[in-house]
């Protein structure tokens, strides 16, 4: 098997007609220019530099060296050696708070923005781990399956807000049930949910299920995003920090105590968001304590590269190029 390794190199391949196409009609004016001079046959006995013949083998030399060159560039490479490797890894489904109190600022620039940041960056740490993606806020939306397709997740938390959920409110037993039903209830273990919340307007079923999933060998970390002393939350269809119907500022503040119970009763951890390098290295810390499971295998071709050939090819030809003489010298006889 053989490949390109820089293939985007053999768009300057697009050059070689402009080239081609350059010098025909180089070729033209000359000729029309040596008739205005008189016999073609006689000028070509006269003028120095007049070997046409010349002229197009060093054009033609000029050309391979160039396609050689742009090969040599693109790494031309023959897999030779090919290996196997098992994958292992968990499943983990993220649940994200996407209830109207997430746009509260007491953390920058925002707590649904630094929840959508946490996930990412703990994305870009895993490599063999299947993940899911949940919404929730009075309700809960299965964003996304269980896949290893990161990059559609990233898509999708990029494109997650406050709408996302049309039903406000915070419903952590939701967010709990559709988290379980994204895992594979055959497998009692292998499986972690991370809920993401400032758990605000919880319901009493939360820690129940949390105890539930438990009991099917899934793991429950929680993180707790915001401020135990409250912030106001911004609306941004007003511009303004949302009121109550009293016209006093909305307050919401991070309730602890629920997530804690939540991590307890779920078999797993609280962590305060406060900096989220520490947070993604204790979340990392946790998965990996966790028995993993076979992913499949994947099979690595190992590739010799062999583009030093192409680009001797294109030495010697320039060379050849520069040992060829430009014209022949001028052949006047006199009778």
């Amino acid at each position: 098997m053989f490949r390109f390794e820089s293939g985007y190199f053999f768009w300057l391949l697009l050059l070689i007609p402009l080239l081609v196409f350059c010098y025909t009609r180089y070729l033209s004016w000359r000729r029309k220019s040596v008739r205005l001079l008189g016999s073609e046959a006689m000028v070509e006995k006269l003028l120095p530099g007049s070997a046409s013949g010349r002229r197009t083998t060093k054009f033609v030399l000029s050309i391979l060296a160039i396609i050689f060159a742009i090969f040599g560039l693109a790494n031309f490479q023959v897999g030779d050696q090919s290996s196997t490797v098992m994958r292992r890894g968990v499943d983990v489904v993220f649940a994200i708070d996407v209830s109207k109190s997430m746009l509260a600022k007491d953390i920058s620039p925002d707590r649904l923005s630094r929840a959508k940041l946490l996930v990412q960056s703990m994305l870009n740490k895993m490599s063999n781990d299947k993940v899911g993606l949940v919404l929730f806020a009075g309700r809960a939306y299965l964003q996304s399956p269980l896949t290893m397709d990161y990059g559609t997740i990233k898509m999708l938390l990029n494109t997650t807000n406050t709408s996302s959920a049309p039903t406000q409110g915070t419903v952590l037993s939701d967010a709990i049930q559709m988290s379980q039903e994204a895992f594979d209830k055959r497998d009692r273990k292998f499986k972690t949910v991370v809920l993401i919340s400032d758990g605000e307007d919880h319901d009493e079923k939360a820690v129940e299920l949390a105890k539930q999933a438990a009991e099917e060998g899934i793991i429950i970390h929680t993180i707790g995003i915001g401020s135990p002393n409250g912030a106001p939350i911004f609306d941004p269809e007003t511009g303004a920090n949302k009121l109550d119907e009293n016209g006093k500022e909305v307050i919401t503040k991070l309730n602890e105590s629920v997530l804690k119970e939540i991590a307890t009763s779920g078999g797993g951890t609280y962590h305060l968001l406060a900096n989220n390098n520490q947070t993604v290295n204790a979340l990392q810390a946790e998965i990996s304590k966790m028995e993993s499971r076979n992913m499949g295998a994947s099979m690595f071709l190992h590739y010799k590269s062999y583009y030093q050939y192409f680009l001797v090819l294109s030495f010697v030809l320039m060379l050849i190029n520069l040992f060829i003489p430009n014209a022949r010298k001028a052949q006047l006889k006199i009778a």
